[in-house]
């Protein structure tokens, strides 16, 4: 018996799914291992492998297999239903993006990469200038096409295409909303936490060591190491799958917490990937709800709970174990002053979580400005130095510190940023209600028991995959809609309510 267009559907995307694996583990390559003068060959392998996604999702086979599962669908389970939803996205996505712009922007951001990193290393934003322009204009061309396609304004057909769903209206009322609490509640915070400073740490801490303390932590969340690994790069990020999925992190020997928590932000991606239903994972339906959800995920353990009382409690007797460390500025209660401390920095990745929203809606506005032509991009260091001044009173010292901190417009990411602040968002609304649901929560967290947590995230976010819009799927998690007033009582509680 033959198989149903929709069966045969499935067995198209699971070739889909093998091509975004290569594509994973290549970019994985490229930031790992991957010599920086072979980045043109990289860039050709990345855009044959996309192009052949592309004529795969545009094929008239897909077509007409779309065609007739849409006419079959009364005989489709809700899953399965949810699976032709995304697979239709995907394809009206790629039907408005021609072959060639999708080649030439695979070739742009591939060696924009590249000169990305080499001008951060010089703190020379020229280097990096005339990639970027290329790189924005293409990206232009594709939110042009995207935007009239599905009916957006570009930006938000852009950010579509991270976190699909939400528009700029509903970032702008979020942002407005911390962007008027926010500056106060850092002062007050900075204030307060200046009459009882947090002792500092000091020491050599090797590679060997960090790693082996990251590993066990890690492995603490419940991260398969017989199906992923753990690596170095100069940003650190999650690439793969469910069943190869690979995290990288960024150490430094003077400071034993950069390395680990940056580590544990991208756990918190792996573990979404993980937690997705086995029978979905080669499906669109079983990816992530969206960037802003995966952001949720890893801020939700990097920033509010790898940074409390209790997981600084079970990690007390690990720093000793691992470091031979002791004294004072050693025990739990310094370490949460220390690692909640509220510092005004030019480091988005470096940032506390009260400013950490200022760099976002930094961002926010200078990419939106870029891609309307309001802001040029030979004047974007400028601009950035005087927004970075207005909204956080910190002027960075150079290039590196300043537009060229992140890699995100080298490939093209622009609609990305906002992502990270709605990210935040809905990882303090998700960890109100986690706490209402487990009650001896801070005592299962002192005592390394994270299964609680990792329980709670796989049954309301993860095994959703990617079928309810993120909206839906936070109401659905706690009851109420998408806003930041949960993000806001959570700050103001540790920041001001706690005693320090």
């Amino acid at each position: 018996m033959a198989a149903t267009p929709y069966k045969q559907l499935e067995q198209e995307w699971q070739r889909l799914h093998a091509f975004s694996g290569a594509l994973s583990l290549l970019r994985w390559d490229a930031a790992v291992m991957m010599p920086r003068g072979s980045a043109d060959v990289r860039g050709e392998q990345l855009a044959a492998i996309e192009t052949e996604q592309h004529a795969l999702l545009t094929s008239p086979r897909v077509a007409r297999l779309l065609e007739r599962a849409q006419a079959g669908a009364g005989e489709l389970d809700s899953w399965q239903h949810a699976n032709l939803r995304e697979m239709l996205r995907q394809r009206d996505h790629a039907i408005a993006t021609p072959v060639p712009l999708i080649s030439r922007l695979a070739r742009a951001t591939s060696v924009a990469e590249v000169s990305w990193a080499a001008a951060s290393e010089k703190q020379d934003f020229n280097i990096f200038a005339p990639h970027l322009e290329e790189v924005l204009q293409l990206v232009r061309d594709k939110a042009a096409l995207l935007g009239q396609a599905l009916n957006l304004a570009p930006y938000d057909a852009l950010m579509d295409g991270y976190t699909p769903g939400i528009r700029g209206a509903e970032i702008d009322t979020v942002f407005r909303a911390l962007s008027r609490r926010l500056p106060t509640l850092i002062r007050e915070a900075i204030e307060r936490q200046a009459a009882a400073p947090a002792l500092p740490v000091a020491g050599k801490f090797t590679t060997a060591r960090q790693r082996a303390l990251i590993t066990e932590v890690m492995k603490a969340f419940g991260f398969p190491f017989d199906r992923g690994r753990l690596d170095e790069s100069d940003h650190p990020f999650t690439e793969g799958g469910a069943g190869d999925v690979r995290v990288t992190t960024k150490l430094d020997q003077g400071d034993p917490f950069k390395g680990l928590l940056a580590a544990l932000h991208e756990t918190g991606h792996a573990l979404y990937d993980l937690g997705v239903p086995r029978e979905w994972r080669t499906q669109p339906v079983g990816k992530e709800r969206g960037i802003a959800l995966e952001e949720s995920q890893s801020l939700l353990i990097e920033m509010i709970i790898c940074r409390s009382r209790p997981f600084l409690q079970y990690l007390r007797p690990l720093l000793e174990k691992h470091f031979a460390i002791s004294g004072p500025e050693w025990e739990p209660g310094n370490l949460y002053r220390l690692l909640t401390q509220v510092r005004r920095g030019a480091i988005r990745v470096d940032a506390d979580e009260l400013t950490y929203p200022m760099h976002v809606v930094l961002r926010y506005g200078i990419e939106k400005d870029l891609m309307d032509g309001k802001l040029a991009v030979r004047d974007l260091p400028e601009a950035w130095n005087h927004r970075m001044q207005d909204r956080l009173e910190v002027k960075p010292a150079n290039a590196a510190e300043g537009c060229l901190q992140d890699v995100h417009w080298a490939h093209g990411a622009f609609g990305y940023f906002p992502s990270y602040g709605i990210g935040a968002v809905i990882a303090a609304q998700l960890y109100e209600s986690l706490r209402a649901a487990t009650p001896d929560l801070d005592a299962r967290i002192e005592h390394g028991d994270f299964t609680a947590v990792r329980n709670w995230l796989v049954e309301h976010v993860h095994a959703e995959g990617a079928r309810l819009p993120p909206q839906e799927l936070v109401r659905h998690a706690t009851g109420k809609p998408l806003t930041a007033a949960a993000s806001l009582r959570y700050l103001e509680a540790r920041y001001l309510e706690e005693a320090r």
